[in-house]
């Protein structure tokens, strides 16, 4: 079976797609898929089962990326074409069936599942190999608890203020996180590198990872931490599909809160009062954080097997 996928060139709406196909690699276990998305978003999908080959979207004037696109794809006679952009591609390409994203109700990955007919929504995933995973084990300690931050975003008003995010640590290091590792994550680049310096000037002891990780290396380093709480960016997304306790902060997207927020088992969104994120308190986020630990506390209680 020959899939064609159409992805996202942001790391974070590449990610929200990951459980659609998650479960189409566990559906069709033989299947042979084609990844099409940005530079920037090719290392969610670098693990990805099943993965034949990724075609990279380079934006280029008049939309003649998608011209580009369609002479790579048109010759193939595809299973089933999945578009999760809208574009028409899914229609000039020969293709037994067709999936095309389209506003519907619900958060995007309920959105990207109701395009199949799958459900219940699966959640996201990251896919980490063997080497990723060893990578992060000696970049991330373990035997004690470890916190990850996010402090970069993709648009400076998304950005929580730095010292706020170390009045947090502070508080959590004090309460349920006591002793915690300190783990900050941040893009490639100077301008991610600029907007973590304040952070990083505030927690001298913490653990610089930032633009030192490809993605899946990101999300192994994330599966080790005890809660990741970061700005509305790829980086929440990732947390949350990693599996780790995220708490997204937001307050200028809020608008899009319901539609657009971290997708895991445990995470949720600290949600700030206004419009900015000057309006979102170090309290009302700690409080979030305290709520989301305890609830992922209890489960794993629940679920442990305890000897006869």
């Amino acid at each position: 079976m020959r899939i064609l996928v159409i992805s996202s060139n942001r790391i974070g709406d590449a990610v929200i797609t990951c459980g659609v196909l998650d479960h189409l690699i566990r559906t069709y276990p033989a299947c042979r898929i084609t990844i099409a998305c940005g530079p920037v978003a090719e290392g969610v999908f670098a693990r990805m089962p099943n993965r034949e080959r990724t075609i990279l979207v380079e934006k280029r004037p008049f939309d003649l990326h998608w011209l580009k696109l369609w002479s790579q794809v048109v010759l193939t006679a595809w299973d089933l074409v999945v578009d999760f952009r809208g574009s028409a591609m899914a229609y000039l390409v020969p293709a037994r069936r067709r999936a095309v994203r389209r506003r519907m109700p619900g958060r995007m990955f309920e959105q990207h599942a109701a395009l199949l007919n799958i459900s219940p929504a699966p959640l996201p995933v990251v896919w980490t190999d063997a080497t990723d995973r060893a990578r992060a084990a000696a970049l991330v300690p373990g035997g004690r608890p470890v916190l990850g931050l996010g402090p970069t975003a993709n648009w400076p008003p998304k950005a929580w203020p730095a010292e706020r995010f170390a009045r947090l640590v502070a508080a959590l290091q004090a309460g349920p996180l006591h002793g915690a590792a300190v783990v900050v994550f941040a893009g490639p680049g100077a301008r991610e590198r600029a907007m973590a310096e304040p952070l990083l000037a505030a927690l001298p002891e913490a653990i610089d990872l930032c633009g030192r990780l490809s993605v899946p290396e990101a999300a192994a380093c994330l599966q080790r931490c005890t809660l990741f709480v970061g700005n509305d960016s790829g980086l929440m997304h990732l947390a949350a599909a990693a599996g780790t306790p995220t708490i997204g902060l937001c307050g200028v997207t809020i608008d899009r809160a319901e539609e657009m927020p971290p997708a895991g088992r445990f995470a949720a969104w600290a949600l700030a009062e206004g419009p900015s994120m000057q309006d979102l308190s170090v309290e009302a986020a700690y409080d979030v954080c305290v709520r989301l630990l305890a609830q992922a506390t209890a489960a794993r209680e629940h679920t442990e097997v305890i000897p006869a």
